[in-house]
């Protein structure tokens, strides 16, 4: 073969990997598998056999989390679908439902772990026992905080007593789980998801300082342009989980945000709160809602500045605005910034 049709062969190769590879993945995230009475954070098994067949059926790669945070970090490009699995709070339903089902596809996938309720023997929780059973199969298991508490700093706490509070949280749980299930779970990435999806800037700066990549329970693809201190999963619950809002969701790409103001998720004033978007190209049909599906104000300033505000204030506790724009394949840009709205701060 001739160099010339060597270098044209070559080219070639390069342009298919090139259509192949993509430079985004999909997080998903679940708690309780077949558990009816908890319906707010339940899957039915049902809808999770459903999901797993989509899945199979179109060829989805499914990749342990710390390997895709490797290529995010470093870069490299994903295959086209690549998606990671992740379970919160190590409930038996993981170790008698799911476990099972992911086994007979082969996939690996993530827990996350609050240690604290492990060590005292909660009922409802896996044991340590089932979890180095399931790890010999190549399940992940990382940090989740000792206790199940949130992270954010309180008005009663000053900052000495809260980063301290944080960091004897943080590095207990990591030392049970190393002590538990070896000291693999402390190879890098060190990965961690906040208990409730809740962190603030000072949060999320001290696990960055501390060396963690850590995840939210904000809904969106993640990429190159994610912010590694508050990483973006689809929660999956029985009322989220039906297969067409799935298949979307699998299928979905980060909306290209290159800056979002505030990046701060709790809410001190200014109820509702205004949130501006910069984005990477202009996208004509972006849509954004509040948590309960209801349309908000967009007041674009030029192509690519968005000033986004919901109509209403935000009752306390934990709400988001979600973000939507088609990406001209037929799938869908997703982005949620989350916000934290405490009962005295709203007017």
């Amino acid at each position: 073969m001739s160099n010339l049709r060597l270098s044209l062969f070559g080219l070639l190769l390069l342009t298919a990997s090139q259509v192949m590879a993509a430079s985004h993945a999909v997080v998903f995230m679940y708690h309780r598998f077949g558990e009816d009475q908890y319906p707010s954070t339940n899957i039915h098994l049902e809808q999770f056999d459903a999901q797993l067949e989509y899945l199979a059926q179109h060829n989805a790669q499914i990749w342990p989390l710390p390997r895709i945070i490797q290529h995010i970090q470093q870069n490299k490009p994903l295959p086209e679908r690549t998606l990671a699995i992740t379970i919160d709070d190590a409930y038996c339903s993981v170790y008698e439902h799911a476990w099972p089902r992911l086994q007979k596809y082969g996939w690996p996938f993530t827990v996350f772990v609050n240690t604290d309720p492990v060590d005292s023997g909660q009922a409802d929780l896996m044991t340590w026992a089932q979890m180095r059973e399931m790890q010999k199969t190549g399940v992940h298991f990382a940090n989740h905080a000792a206790s199940r508490t949130s992270l954010v700093r309180s008005r009663a706490e000053d900052k000495a007593s809260w980063e301290q509070r944080i960091r004897l949280n943080i590095n207990k749980a990591q030392r049970r789980l190393a002590e538990e299930l070896g000291t693999t779970v402390n190879a890098e990435p060190q990965l961690f998801a906040y208990p409730y999806g809740e962190y603030d800037t000072a949060t999320a700066d001290l696990l960055s300082v501390m060396g963690y990549i850590a995840f939210g329970q904000h809904s969106g693809a993640i990429g190159p342009l994610s912010d590694l201190r508050a990483l973006p999963r689809y929660p999956m619950a029985e009322a989220y989980a039906e297969l067409d809002g799935f298949v979307q969701k699998a299928n979905s790409q980060p909306l290209p945000v290159l800056q979002a103001s505030p990046w701060e998720p709790v809410v001190s004033s200014n109820n509702p709160p205004t949130l501006s978007l910069q984005l990477q190209k202009h996208l004509p049909d972006l849509a954004c809602y509040n948590a309960h599906g209801e349309p908000l104000t967009l007041n674009w300033l030029d192509h690519t500045n968005v000033i986004i505000q919901a109509k209403n204030i935000l009752p306390p506790g934990r709400s988001r605005y979600n973000c939507t724009a088609a990406t001209g394949h037929g799938n869908w840009y997703w982005y949620s910034h989350p916000w934290l709205i405490r009962e005295a701060e709203t007017r």
